[in-house]
């Protein structure tokens, strides 16, 4: 009796275990089944946030400018500088991104926290200078976009209706609604790849000297390279990413900021930051990814219609559209112009929103696009400022190149001071745990400081 009990036992596990295996093999069919190609699209776009929208920010209008320029100047041999730049554009904002989801603080009130607040109040006041100047040339610059389309609407309603609508958007605006619209309109960027695709460019050479460096080594052109560097690695997408990571967590949990003490906020934050790494991983290379393949056609356009014209002197966004339109068609200006006004849509409430969070972050005041107007006064009153004071340029006459000369002065002088201490925060164990800097990151972010003192003081060099 005792032996057809075993019997019985010994039939019945492998037939359990070919049900479970049955089932089991089911389930993967039905996942493998469901990952439709546009199931798969959705699941990444759903991916993609902050990262993305930082990214995209960083092509702003100036930044167009000076990749026109690039390529108008010196042909496609500097096309390298995309392929070269985007690994360390990448690492540090994925240093800034790890730093607010583990910590659940932005960037300035870590710094705040950890090192010297002399340092942290003088590099955000140099941000709020350098991002004002660069918002008041971003403004100009939208405006010509607009009358490079209809040269019958005036310059200065133009600049108002930019700078009001942005501001009341920003403001008024929930968050959950304002970050889709941010994400959305990243979108505007491939204006730039549709208008290179249409420039009848040599592909071979553009092949060759994507990722084959040249240089020429005279002073325009390293001045050039610097700016490339200050122009894509850039301080006001340190503070909005880290940020930003900080508000989708709000976003997504249950308890807000105000119902739990800051050490209780940070235990949430590092509750859910292991899992959400990996997304943040994917979020950033690939919003970075879209930045610098964004420059990349801005100057592979511009080497294949304008250098190979003689065209070489280039100092706008807006006359790079213009240089463009007889030789690349009517439908490459269409594409670069509109370029030009939705990157402004998209970076200068980035440029404004960095500047708030690092002053209301540097003093304590309470921060965040999700609250209302009536939560955080201080908080939007810089946004408020900011905007207005880069929309007063316009009116006073502050020639736009020298703003963006200003604004890289500052930039050169912040960058360098930003970069160490996010590269010492993100590889402190104490303040990162298990999410602490790799080795091999660590040395590219001090690779990535080293590159930027070189290019800061050449920048500020250049201009005394």
């Amino acid at each position: 009796m005792e032996e057809n009990d075993h019997l019985k036992k010994f039939l019945k596990e492998p037939i359990a275990f070919l049900e479970k295996g049955i089932e089991k093999t089911s389930k993967v069919e039905h996942v493998v089944i469901s990952k439709h190609p546009f199931r798969l699209a959705e699941e990444y776009w759903d991916t993609l946030g902050p990262g993305l929208t930082t990214g995209a920010a960083d092509d702003d209008p100036s930044g167009i400018a000076t990749y026109s320029q690039t390529g108008a100047r010196y042909g496609f041999q500097l096309l390298w500088l995309a392929a070269f730049t985007f690994p360390l554009m990448a690492i540090v904002q994925e240093m800034c991104a790890r730093i607010g989801i583990v910590t659940g603080r932005g960037l300035a009130a870590n710094i705040r926290h950890h090192y010297s607040r002399t340092v942290l109040y003088t590099v955000t006041t140099l941000l709020f200078v350098a991002n004002t100047f660069n918002i008041g040339a971003d403004l100009g610059a939208m405006a010509q976009g607009i009358q490079l389309l209809d040269p019958n609407i005036a310059f200065m309603f133009l600049v108002v209706i930019f700078a009001c609508t942005i501001l009341l958007l920003q403001i008024f605006t929930t968050y959950a609604h304002y970050a889709k619209y941010l994400k959305y309109l990243s979108l505007v960027l491939l204006a730039y790849v549709f208008s290179a695709l249409l420039s009848n460019l040599n592909w071979h050479e553009v092949a060759l000297r994507a990722f084959i460096p040249s240089m020429s080594f005279n002073k325009d052109q390293i001045y050039l390279i610097c700016a490339i560097l200050g122009t894509t690695v850039s301080p006001y997408l340190f503070f909005w990413q880290t940020s930003q990571e900080v508000e989708e967590q709000n976003l997504h949990s249950v308890h807000t900021l105000d119902q739990h003490s800051e050490g209780e906020q940070q235990g949430l934050h590092e509750h859910t930051a292991r899992k959400d790494i990996r997304k943040l991983r994917i979020d950033v290379w690939s919003g970075m990814f879209f930045s610098n393949l964004v420059m990349f056609f801005i100057i592979a356009a511009c080497a294949g219609s304008l250098y190979a014209n003689g065209i070489t002197n280039i100092t706008t966004a807006a006359q790079a559209a213009v240089a463009l339109r007889p030789l690349a068609g009517s439908t490459a200006y269409f594409f670069f112009s509109i370029g030009i006004v939705g990157t402004g849509l998209l970076a200068i409430p980035v440029m404004a929103g960095s500047t708030a969070y690092g002053f209301s972050e540097s003093f304590g005041w309470k921060y965040g696009l999700y609250r209302k107007l009536k939560e955080a006064y201080a908080f939007y009153g810089v946004i408020f400022v900011s905007m207005l004071l880069g929309l007063l340029m316009n009116f006073i006459g502050i020639d736009p190149i020298k703003a963006l000369i200003y604004s890289a002065v500052c930039n050169g002088l912040v960058a360098p001071v930003i970069l160490v201490l996010i590269v010492l925060i993100s590889g402190n164990k104490e303040i990162m745990q298990e999410q602490k800097n790799h080795i091999v990151i660590t040395w590219i972010g001090w690779v990535t400081v080293a590159l930027m003192i070189i290019a800061g003081v050449a920048t500020i060099a250049t201009f005394f």
